[in-house]
């Protein structure tokens, strides 16, 4: 169901001077981290380290008096990591931890209107790699911490400010890293924000809805393998690997499974109706989530598992049958769905194909809260006919490294966003490109947001 919440009696944060200086602020800031190449490929032979955007970050957090820690893993050189806190009112209560990651996917020039790394502004948009993965959130983190530093404010409660490496491949050499070698820095803090929520849609006649995160399906990067006998292509061969293989792959790539509708999903889909009068009949569950629109991508994606062959290897010459096929599945899990998966694949997989993986489990807390109230509360502040309802993440976070430490985990990248604009398919996509008006309405957002709650 949705929140709402009365707007509080203040006046409009944007007469505030020194907010309106943080929001005015936010786009260079979002332009200058753009122009950090920190493409991560996953291959320490070809990224780009996060060494220089990370610096970058820390030298603007110094300048308004933060202490800040710079760490990075070992691993790696230059995976550079920031961490910053603000002590708060009461420091008793839980912290609140702001995170975001510096990097960004790979992005090829050559398909691009600009540089996807120029950081343009144009035709009210600021254009480049990260604009909408993460460096918006980041940027904007970056302005409200600044302006908090620098006027001296005292929040209710501590506030830890992270920026992060490795997102993209996992947080292996960010998250993950600080969380199994350095907790103490989140030290205290309960709850957390960051990327991929708190983004306006719209639904039917204009009705508008902000999404707060509040799942993640959980990752699971799979490897197949078939072995079987090698020998000469020209030859009568039953036993091949990359027939087995091949075979193998196409049942799990044909394969469905089951809707299952879990909390977050079920309260994003009651909040639609209750907003719109839609109705999302089980029995047609597909053909209702359609009436979403562009969002139907992400929606469709979270009311069951997926797996999605998306790499094949095998054999070295063309005359030569190989002894091993290998398969690479991107498989997407929902919470509390870890062991009917696992019994699944193997129903379809077969005995004969060897399995291996690394993942990341499945992320889940509450639609409910202070927090929750908190978040409605300051996106009324800037868009009184806001609603926000909860939703699950078809992909993944660094929340699911820093739930290990116990934080109930939201996305909350404030943005209020034209109707019209097709905001899922940014993601990782060719150029990508933010509202300069949302970066600073995310601004204001964030600003009302960190100080109140």
């Amino acid at each position: 169901m949705s929140a709402h919440v009365d707007p509080q009696d203040e006046s409009p944060s944007s007469t505030d001077p020194d907010l309106r200086a943080a929001e005015e602020e936010v786009v260079d800031l979002a332009s200058e981290l753009i122009r950090f190449d920190t493409s991560n490929t996953g291959d320490p032979a070809t990224l780009r380290p996060e060494r220089p955007a990370a610096e970058y970050v820390a030298e603007k957090l110094g300048e308004v008096g933060f202490e800040t820690t710079y760490v990075e893993s070992g691993d790696t050189p230059g995976r550079g990591n920031v961490v910053a806190r603000l002590p708060g009112a009461d420091r008793q209560r839980g912290g609140l931890l702001v995170h975001g990651h510096l990097d960004v996917v790979p992005a090829d020039p050559t398909e691009w209107s600009v540089h996807p790394f120029s950081g343009a502004v144009r035709d009210g948009y600021l254009w480049g790699r990260g604009a909408v993965d993460m460096k918006d959130m980041v940027a904007m983190t970056l302005a409200t911490a600044r302006r908090l530093g620098r006027d001296g404010i005292t929040p209710p409660r501590d506030l830890v400010f992270a920026f992060l490496a490795d997102e993209e491949a996992g947080g292996l050499q960010g998250a993950q890293w600080l969380v199994d070698h350095r907790p103490e820095l989140f030290e205290g803090c309960t709850e957390a924000i960051s990327e991929v929520g708190g983004y306006s849609v719209t639904f039917g006649d204009g009705v508008r809805a902000y999404l707060i995160q509040t799942a993640e399906k959980g990752i699971r990067w799979l490897k197949l393998r078939v072995r079987a006998r090698a020998g000469h292509g020209s030859m009568v061969h039953e036993d091949n690997a990359v027939t087995q293989l091949a075979q193998a792959v196409a049942r799990l790539g044909q394969h469905s499974f089951p809707v299952v509708l879990n909390d977050s999903v079920r309260e994003f889909l009651d909040g639609v109706s209750e907003l719109t009068g839609w109705s999302f009949p089980e029995d047609d569950l597909d053909g209702a989530i359609a009436k979403l629109g562009n969002l139907s991508r992400i929606i469709g994606a979270t009311v069951r598992d997926i797996a999605n062959p998306t790499m094949l290897d095998a054999g070295y010459k063309a005359n030569v049958i190989p002894s091993v096929a290998e398969a690479s599945v991107d498989c997407r899990i929902l919470p509390g769905r870890e062991e009917e998966f696992d019994r699944e694949l193997a129903d379809v997989l077969g005995p004969d194909v060897e399995r291996e993986w690394v993942g990341l489990p499945p992320v889940e807390t509450r639609f409910e809260g202070e927090i929750v109230e908190s978040m409605t509360r300051s996106l009324l502040t800037e868009d009184p006919a806001a609603r926000t309802l909860p939703y699950m993440m078809s992909g993944g976070t660094d929340a699911k490294s820093f739930s290990r430490l116990g934080m109930n985990c939201f996305g909350f990248a404030p943005l209020r966003l034209p109707a019209d604009l097709d905001f899922s398919a940014l993601f990782h996509g060719v150029d990508e490109r933010v509202p300069v008006d949302s970066l600073r309405f995310g601004t204001r957002v964030l600003d009302h947001f960190l100080r109140t709650s």
